[in-house]
Order: structure tokens, then C-alpha cells, then sequence
């Protein structure tokens, strides 16, 4: 099904979106992998790509409010803590707060070219639809898990849906899944974290998203599914990214994808400048 060349995660017209898992894999790495699958998505060599994979403990910051290095702030543990942990605190080019990454935690990379066929109810998407998209998608897999969840206004993510009543709440909501994008050129990147069976004691470290009211949550913690393993998880998200997209999902094997890979942009050619 993979060869390299032409073949190569290119799809049909767009309407394929090609979907790797990758299992555990450095922070760095995992950006490197990033420069180059948005490389070759924008001269056109490859299609439409979602990347799912889990990393070792790291603190990222984004771009909250245009700043470099936003969130900072929001880092609750010093610099020595964070050391004595093994956890590296990295800077990136991405939406949003400050945030964890960690085991258990399945995360996804979606390259995309925004500018091309690729749809969502027949419309051509822009950013904000894009991350009202992959939304979309993560709220339909808590459904597959049984688990009820929902968007909240002004606070990008998918959140658990609240018990009780308006008047009188039972538990708020909690955040199950963060997202934060980076497009260039109409090409996506970064993408979605979702809390699986994640230690929640390692948000602990900071304030997730910059958020203080609310906490966070877990598949691990909502559902009852037995079968709850981030490969599983991956398989799931992957259906609701088709269905939400309309695009037909493409799996390939790990192996065969990263050689391929590896024949169009050997290790250490980056992405052009600005990103």
C-alpha cells in the first residue's frame, strides 16, 4: 500500500488523509518530523498526514496573545524542579498556553494544506474552522467512549460536559483534550493532546492553557471502556477525522511509512525559512 515517490501518502485529490502511529517519540523529534512532513506538504509531494503518537514528560509554550514564549509565567515549578524531573520546558510556534505532554497522552499532528480540497460540510477551511473541526472530531470519540463532551465559548479544547444543573452544579467541566495550531503558507501543524491515561498529577506543574477555574480530566478517569490503550484511542480519533473531514482514512505501517519518509527528506533537511 506505501512505496515512496509518487505514491507516497499523496492521496486521492485530497480526499485521503494518510495516518501514522508512531508510539513514544522525543518532543525534538517529533518537531523535526513536523518541519519536514510540512516541507513536503507544501511543494506537494505528499497529502493530507495526521501523525499520533505519545511523548516523554515536556512543558511547551505557545503564543498566547502574539507573544513568544507565552505561558511562561503560568510554569508553576522552578527551573531546578523541572531539571531534577527530566522535564525540558520548549518553546513553539504554536497557539496557545503553556501545556504537558507525557505518557499516556495521545497526541496528534495533523498536516494539512487548508487550500486544498479538503472539507468539512462542503466548505473550504480556514484556521479557526480547522481547530472547530478537530474539535468536533475529538467530542465524537469521548462519544465513542461514552463520555459526554462538549466545546466551551472562548476556551479552545474539548471539555467533559458538567452534572447537575445551572443552578446548582454538581462537578464543572474539565478539560479532556488541549489543542493549539501553527498554519503556514495554508499548511497546518501541531495539533490536539488527549488526556488518555495520563498521570494528572503532572499538570500539577503549571496551569494548563493559563486556566486556573478549571481542572483537568481523563479518558482513563470518564470512561468504563476496557479496551483503553492509546493505540485504540489513535484507531478511534483517526474514524471521527474521516468522518468530520470527509476524507477516507489511509493506515500505514510504521516501518514502511518512516522509510518512505526518510527517502524524500532525509533526517536533518528542515522546512524552508518562516515555517
Amino acid at each position: 500500500m506505501l512505496s515512496s515517490g509518487d505514491g507516497f501518502l499523496k492521496g486521492l485529490a485530497g480526499m485521503v488523509v494518510s495516518v501514522v502511529y508512531l508510539g513514544r517519540v522525543p518532543y525534538p523529534a517529533g518537531l523535526e518530523l513536523q518541519a519536514r512532513l510540512v516541507a513536503l506538504r507544501k511543494a506537494g509531494a505528499i497529502g493530507d498526514v495526521l501523525v499520533m503518537l505519545e511523548h516523554p514528560p515536556v512543558l511547551t509554550l505557545g503564543r498566547a496573545m502574539g507573544r513568544k514564549g507565552g505561558g511562561r509565567e503560568h510554569v508553576l515549578l522552578s527551573d531546578e524542579a523541572l531539571r531534577a524531573r527530566g522535564v525540558e520546558v520548549v518553546e513553539t510556534n504554536r497557539g496557545g498556553d503553556v501545556t504537558y505532554h507525557g505518557p499516556g497522552q495521545l497526541v496528534g499532528y495533523p498536516i494539512f494544506d487548508l487550500r486544498g480540497p479538503l472539507r468539512a460540510n462542503g466548505k473550504r477551511l480556514g484556521p479557526v474552522d480547522f481547530v472547530r473541526q478537530m474539535e468536533e472530531a475529538l467530542i465524537r470519540t469521548m462519544a465513542d467512549y461514552g463520555v459526554a463532551a462538549m466545546r466551551v465559548p472562548g476556551r479552545t479544547g474539548v471539555w467533559t460536559q458538567p452534572s447537575g444543573t445551572p443552578e446548582k452544579r454538581i462537578a464543572a467541566e474539565k478539560k479532556i483534550a488541549a489543542i493549539g495550531i501553527h498554519v503556514s503558507a495554508g499548511v497546518t501543524s501541531h495539533g490536539f493532546a488527549l488526556n488518555v491515561t495520563t498521570d494528572l498529577r503532572d499538570f500539577d506543574w503549571i496551569v494548563p492553557c493559563g486556566i486556573d477555574d478549571r481542572g483537568v480530566t481523563s479518558l482513563e478517569l470518564e470512561s468504563r471502556d476496557p479496551d483503553l490503550t492509546l493505540q485504540t484511542a489513535a484507531e478511534r480519533v483517526a474514524r471521527q477525522f474521516g468522518q468530520v473531514f470527509q476524507a477516507q482514512i489511509l493506515w500505514q505501517t510504521q516501518t514502511l511509512w518512516l522509510e518512505s519518509l526518510e527517502e524524500l527528506a532525509p533526517v536533518g533537511v528542515n522546512a524552508p525559512a518562516g515555517a
